[in-house]
C-alpha cells in the first residue's frame, strides 16, 4: 500500500472541526495537508500547487462536492478525489463515481478507514502516472508500420526498413518463430512505393509442394486433373505489389530451382503452359531455419540463398531485447482490452517485472497470447503479478532431461512416467490409461508392481467432462520409453 508520507493532501470541509481532525491525522502520518472551508479557494490553490489527493465534503455552501469534483477533473484529471459525507446514499455514491470520485466514505468513519482509502488512492495515482508515461513511450517508440520497440536492436531494424523499402532488391528476414518476421515484411511494403499495391503472404510449409507451384506461378486449363480453368499465380496476380514467402527453408528443392529461375529472369511459366509472362513484384522471404546449415546438408540451394538474401534482416528473439517487453505488453493490452470490453487499464510495476523475467521461448507471439488471456481473465483495472499465468508445465525435452539425469533403467523410467501421468490426471485411472496407451487392467497391475497404488476399485475411476486434462505433450508409455532410449542411448 502506498505510504502517506510526504503526500500533498487537500482537505475541503465547511465543518472546521472535521477539517482540522483530518488535517491533524494526515500530518501525524507524515503527509502535508492543506485545509479549506469552501471549494472555490481550494480550486484556486489546486491550480497553482501540486496536489496528490483531494478529500472533500459533499454538502458545502456556494459549491457542493459534486460540482467540486467536476471542476477538479477539468484542471487535474489524474488527481484522485475521496468524498466524505454524512448524507450517504446509493444515488449520491453512484453520482460521485460517475463524476470521477475515486471512493466514497460515509460519516461517522474510523480514521484507519480513511488512511487505508487514501493510501489506495495514492497508489492508484502512482500506477496511473506510470501507465501514462508508458503510453507516451509506446507512441514515441513506434518505428515503422506496426513494428514496436525501443531497444537498440529494433531501432537498427527501423532504420534498415526505411532504407530498403525504397529499393527493389530481394530481402531475406531471419529470426525465431514468433519474432514478427511478417510484421517487418509488411512494414517494408507499407512504407515503400508499392504501398498501394497488394501484399500477399504465403507459408511454404502450409501448402503441399505439388500445389505450391500452382499457387505461385499459376496453371493452364487442363494442365492436371481438376484444372478446369486457367489460374493466375501470386507472382502474376500481385502485379506491382509484394510477395512474402514465409518459411522459405521448407521449400522443395525442385521448386527452389524454379523459383531461382523466376528471380533471375523476372518471368514465370504457369504449370502446363508453353508461354512465359513478365512479372513485377517485390520478393521478401523469411525463415526461422539456419539456411547455411541447410545448404551444407543439401536441403537448400546455395545460389537461391544468395539471390534471396541481397539484403538480410535478422530479428533478435524477445529474450534478447527485454526493454521492449513493457511496450509490447501495453500495446497488446490496449488492443485486447478494447476488443473484449475488459476493465483492465494497465499493469502494476510488479506485473511488468514478472513479464520481463519470463523466458519467452515463443517470442512476441507468445507474449501477445498471454496478454490476451490475461486481459480476458483479469477482473481488476490494473494487472498484478498474480494475474499473469505462469509457465509451470515442463516441455517434453525438459522432462526427458530431468527424468534421465541419473541414467535410470527403462523400468525406472516407466515407473516415473506412470507416476507423472497419475499426478497430472489426479489419480483418475480411466484418463491415465488413455494417455499412457494401455488398458486399465494393465495400469492396475503396474501400480501394484511399483507400489504406489492407493485403490484398484473401478468405482473410483469415473471421469466427468470437467476432469479433462491436457495431454498435448504426453506420449504413451511405449513411445516415451522408446524416445528416451533413442535420445540418450549414445550417452548411456
Amino acid at each position: 500500500m502506498k505510504s502517506l508520507e510526504h503526500a500533498q493532501i487537500l482537505v475541503v470541509d465547511d465543518d472546521s472541526a472535521m477539517q482540522e481532525l483530518l488535517a491533524d491525522f494526515f500530518r501525524s502520518q507524515g503527509a502535508r495537508p492543506v485545509g479549506f472551508n469552501t471549494a472555490q479557494p481550494a480550486l484556486d490553490y489546486l491550480s497553482n500547487h501540486p496536489i496528490d489527493l483531494v478529500i472533500t465534503d459533499l454538502k458545502m455552501p456556494q459549491m457542493n462536492g459534486m460540482e467540486f469534483i467536476e471542476k477538479i477533473k477539468e484542471i487535474h484529471p489524474e488527481t484522485p478525489v475521496i468524498m466524505i459525507t454524512a448524507f450517504g446514499s446509493i444515488e449520491s455514491a453512484i453520482d460521485a463515481t460517475k463524476r470521477g470520485a475515486f471512493d466514497y466514505i460515509v460519516k461517522p468513519f474510523k480514521l484507519g478507514e480513511v488512511a487505508l482509502t487514501a493510501s489506495r488512492a495514492l497508489e492508484y495515482k502512482h500506477l496511473k502516472s506510470e501507465n501514462v508515461v508508458l503510453r507516451r513511450e509506446v507512441k514515441k517508440s513506434w518505428g515503422v508500420g506496426d513494428i514496436l520497440g525501443k531497444s537498440p536492436q529494433m531501432r537498427s531494424i527501423f532504420e534498415l526498413v526505411q532504407r530498403v523499402s525504397q529499393a527493389t532488391a530481394n530481402i531475406l528476414i531471419m529470426g525465431e518463430s514468433g519474432t514478427g518476421k511478417e510484421v517487418v515484411a509488411r512494414a517494408i511494403h507499407n512504407v515503400g512505393p508499392r504501398a498501394n499495391k497488394p501484399f500477399v503472404a504465403i507459408n511454404c510449409t502450409a501448402i503441399p509442394d505439388t500445389l505450391l507451384e500452382s499457387e505461385l506461378f499459376g496453371h493452364a486449363k487442363g494442365s492436371f486433373t481438376g484444372a478446369i480453368q486457367r489460374k493466375l499465380g501470386l507472382f502474376e496476380e500481385d502485379a506491382g505489389g509484394t510477395v512474402f514467402l514465409d518459411e522459405i527453408g521448407d521449400m522443395d528443392l525442385m521448386l527452389q530451382a524454379k523459383l531461382l529461375r523466376v528471380i533471375q529472369e523476372r518471368k514465370i511459366r504457369p504449370v502446363g503452359d508453353t508461354h512465359t509472362r513478365d512479372i513485377d513484384v517485390r520478393l521478401i522471404a523469411a525463415t526461422h531455419k539456419d539456411l547455411k546449415a541447410a545448404i551444407k546438408d543439401g536441403r537448400f540451394r546455395e545460389d537461391l540463398f544468395y539471390r534471396l538474401s541481397v539484403i538480410p534482416v535478422l530479428i533478435p528473439p524477445l529474450r534478447h531485447r527485454k526493454e521492449d517487453i513493457p511496450l509490447l505488453a501495453e500495446h497488446f493490452l490496449t488492443k485486447y482490452a478494447g476488443a473484449n470490453n475488459s476493465v483492465v487499464k494497465g499493469f502494476s510495476r510488479e506485473a511488468i517485472q514478472k513479464l520481463a523475467h519470463m523466458p519467452w521461448e515463443g517470442n512476441v507471439r507468445e507474449l501477445e497470447n498471454l496478454i490476451e488471456r490475461t486481459v480476458v481473465l483479469c477482473n481488476n483495472p490494473l494487472v498484478g503479478p498474480d494475474d499473469i499465468p505462469g509457465q509451470e508445465v515442463d516441455s517434453a525435452d525438459q522432462f526427458f532431461g530431468k527424468a534421465t539425469s541419473d541414467f535410470p533403467t527403462i523400468e525406472d523410467l516407466e515407473k516415473r512416467y506412470i507416476q507423472l501421468i497419475l499426478e497430472k490426471t489426479g489419480g483418475r485411472k480411466d484418463k491415465a490409461s488413455h494417455i499412457l496407451g494401455i488398458n486399465r487392467r494393465t495400469l492396475y497391475r503396474k501400480e501394484r508392481e511399483y507400489g504406489f497404488a492407493e485403490s484398484n476399485h473401478p468405482e473410483d475411476l469415473e471421469l466427468g467432462p470437467e476432469d479433462e486434462v491436457s495431454q498435448t505433450w504426453l506420449p504413451p508409455t511405449e513411445k516415451f520409453t522408446e524416445s528416451l532410449t533413442e535420445k540418450y542411448s549414445a550417452d548411456i
